[in-house]
């Protein structure tokens, strides 16, 4: 069962919210952080992206720039920037995108539900990258960024969510993106006591975005219970800070794939190709969307086809061979264009659906790339589904959107 407790926040007052929450460390490079904080020293980018304090090119990981992470850190705190809750609190945080609004639970999830695996993954991380972020938690102790989890529906949960919501909120703007923020802290003893209760009668959490994040922080504080003689469990280190949605709030958007040549045949060859694993329909001009699982859009030479696998392409019993993302990487990426591994191949490239489908024409249209594939996006019950059977699912599958704003709230580990 779900182990997760309230925590004191270390936020910033509501007056300097805007000034000081920015975009996710991973969403942005340097120079762009350096950009978008220009002007302004409360941006959480001075702590989350140390190196924009730097001469551009500096080397992210060099120890003065971890260095500064912490002095920044402090600074923000003794600054009255960022400013910590006198009691433990849960909070609310809602996301707005397109008319839509998602609401999550920020809590500090369980270092052993993530080590024993009650928090289930649905993707491969790296070490090295894992190491990177894990350097960032143990120099500042603490989790300056949430990660991103979604959990079975829960009524209670989500009466408590309606309740909450109907107050006045903490926090509530439009990000520079145009995608709104609303938060609210919980204070009410009963409601948080409540919500401790729901969370222990729920089986598991799943990472929905921010795998490596996740392993960090609970590596972190695995590591810390390991190098305490009298560590007893209750410590703050065995928690992290991390926002859980009811999945029926999450939409997972599609993630395309754009390719530079192909593979040394002609336009009418690889349509040819196509032919043996999909009934193909030229569908003109106009842009073409995927209407449904097992249904492809691809854009070539200036004209959109429908692609609909053929039956026995595909096991729609198999977590994994019932994915759109294995259907094209083994009929057409593999088989065809001969692209074997998504993560190294650089004649690949991928297209998150936020940025929509004009974007894959525009990367044809430019010459950069020879073809672009659409996909038709995987859904939350098939991301569940895959966690549970303890797959993993291929790369570059789950594009969610919006991401979490950073700075918002904070979690220390002491």
């Amino acid at each position: 069962m779900a182990k997760v407790k309230p925590f004191r926040g270390v936020r910033p007052p509501r007056d300097l919210v805007t000034q000081v929450a920015s975009r996710p460390y991973d969403v942005l490079n340097s120079e762009e952080a350096r950009a978008e904080a220009e002007g302004n020293p409360r941006s959480l980018y001075h702590i989350i992206k140390p190196e924009i304090d730097f001469e551009p090119g500096k080397d992210e990981h060099a120890p003065e720039v971890y260095d500064r992470a912490v002095a920044n850190f402090e600074a923000f705190q003794r600054e009255g920037w960022l400013v910590q809750d006198d009691k433990e609190h849960y909070y609310i945080y809602a996301q707005t995108m397109d008319g839509r609004t998602q609401y999550g639970i920020v809590i500090a999830a369980n270092v052993a539900d993530y080590m024993e695996g009650r928090i289930k993954k649905h993707e491969l991380t790296r070490r090295d990258k894992e190491e990177d972020r894990m350097k960032h938690v143990r120099v500042q102790n603490a989790n300056i960024e949430p990660v991103f989890f979604a959990f079975p529906d829960n009524e209670a949960l989500e009466q408590i969510i309606r309740d909450v919501t109907a107050g006045k909120p903490e926090y509530d703007f439009v990000a520079p993106d145009g995608f709104g923020h609303t938060f609210w802290v919980i204070d009410d003893d009963a409601t948080i006591a409540r919500i401790t209760e729901e969370f222990d009668k729920i089986p598991a959490l799943y990472i929905a975005d921010g795998h490596h994040r996740t392993a960090a922080a609970a590596l972190v504080g695995n590591e810390k219970a390991q190098q305490n003689p009298a560590h007893r469990g209750d410590e703050e280190y065995n928690y992290f800070l991390a926002v859980a949605f009811p999945a029926s709030h999450l939409k997972i958007i599609d993630y395309n794939r754009v390719v530079r040549d192909l593979n040394g045949l002609s336009p009418a060859e690889f349509l040819e190709r196509l032919e043996r694993n999909f009934i193909v329909r030229d569908m003109g001009t106009l842009t073409y969307t995927p209407e449904r699982l097992h249904n492809f859009a691809l854009y070539l030479e200036g004209r959109w086809y429908s692609l609909t696998a053929r039956e026995g392409t595909y096991d729609d019993n198999d977590p994994i061979g019932v994915l759109d993302v294995t259907i094209s990487s083994d009929h057409i990426l593999r088989d065809i264009l001969g692209i074997t591994d998504l993560r190294s191949d650089k004649r690949i490239d991928f297209v998150g659906g936020i940025r929509g489908l004009d974007e894959l024409k525009r990367r044809v249209d430019s010459g950069e790339m020879a073809m672009a594939l659409a996909l038709y996006p995987v859904s939350m019950e098939q991301l569940i589904a895959i966690a549970d059977t303890g797959n993993i699912m291929p790369p570059k599958t789950t594009w969610f959107e919006p991401k979490l704003r950073s700075g918002l709230v904070i979690h220390k580990l002491d």
